[in-house]
């Protein structure tokens, strides 16, 4: 059987093709936080039964993540964790390019987010940070825009 080599996709009609997902001990708990402190608005929560979810989709900009509870054991889920299972560390992290990343800054100090790198100018442009969530994801906040 011969594989062709790789091709790019056609363009689309929607915003992003390459969307994070990510698992949480208490994803409804955390839905509220990255919508509070991050600013991500729920565009889609299923409930997954015992105050579990079992998949939701939360949008920021033109931007998604995908997310479920750590307790849903079903073919994807037996594949990922959560940084704690791991001894805190990330095998992947999330940069959003934001507007303000002071006021992001500022939200997710806030909420409780462990700053990792602390807001700054960076060398390549932009400003930003990168912090832990309550769960331990890392995620990088910024207004550099790599597209432009």
């Amino acid at each position: 059987m011969t594989v062709p080599p790789a091709t790019q996709p056609p363009e689309t009609d929607y915003p992003g093709n390459i969307i994070p997902c990510l698992r949480y001990r208490d994803a409804p708990a955390m839905i509220e936080w990255l919508c509070r402190h991050f600013g991500f608005q729920k565009q889609l929560v299923v409930p997954g039964g015992d105050g579990t979810v079992g998949h939701a989709q939360l949008c920021y900009g033109t931007g998604m993540i995908m997310l479920g509870s750590l307790a849903i054991e079903n073919d994807y889920g037996r594949h990922v964790t959560v940084p704690d299972a791991i001894g805190g560390k990330a095998t992947q992290t999330i940069y959003v390019v934001v507007p303000d990343a002071d006021l992001i800054y500022a939200r997710a100090r806030t909420g409780g987010a462990e700053m990792l790198i602390d807001i700054k100018d960076e060398e390549y442009g932009g400003r930003g940070f990168t912090c832990r969530d309550p769960e331990g994801h890392i995620w990088s906040f910024g207004t550099y825009d790599p597209w432009k």
